[in-house]
């Protein structure tokens, strides 16, 4: 049985900590877990849903005044989302992103456009690395596998940065 990326977020949260849909919400935000899933609020519900009809979560008690479904893995959902992790953790596939795709077609570009393009990237990057420092310092203490999507995130963001600052622009313009 596989877990689409959004599946596998949102069963982890669970297995980590029974949840109801909004407290997932505000994990997601708190951990920026947007930045790298492709997960809105509107689809927390209809994966929860999607899950426990798969038999990979159930509704436990509810929770606060709202009396809200926490939803809780199953020993199945546990099972398949370790096949699932240890997948993906294994896989060396490279990852394709949108911005290389633009450097290869970088020769449709100015010169001068493309040096003002990786000097606003460069910048953005600056603002993204100080945002996730910020949120991950804001956030205490975290389980093992947020402290590593941090981390991670923050090592490829800085080594784009870096590789940016490195390169000679006026070289990689011709």
């Amino acid at each position: 049985m596989t877990l689409t990326s959004a599946e596998m977020v949102v069963l982890g949260l669970l297995i980590e900590q029974p949840r109801h849909g909004y407290a997932l919400d505000r994990t997601i935000a708190e951990r920026g877990i947007r930045r790298w899933a492709d997960l809105a609020f509107s689809s927390i519900y209809y994966l929860l849903a999607k899950l426990e009809g798969r038999g990979l979560i159930r509704a436990g008690a509810t929770n606060g005044p709202k009396s809200r479904r926490v939803y809780l893995a199953t020993d199945e959902g546990k099972a398949v989302a370790v096949a699932a992790v240890t997948d993906v953790l294994r896989d060396a596939t490279p990852t394709f992103s949108p911005f290389v795709v633009g450097l290869a077609n970088v020769n449709l570009v100015a010169p001068e456009q493309f040096q003002a393009c990786l000097r606003e990237r460069s910048r953005a990057l600056t603002e993204q690395i100080t945002a996730l420092e910020t949120a991950r310092e804001a956030q205490g203490q975290l389980p093992q596998a947020a402290r590593l999507v941090f981390s991670h995130s923050l090592a490829t963001l800085v080594a784009e940065h870096d590789w940016l600052i490195t390169i000679e622009l006026g070289d990689m313009s011709s």
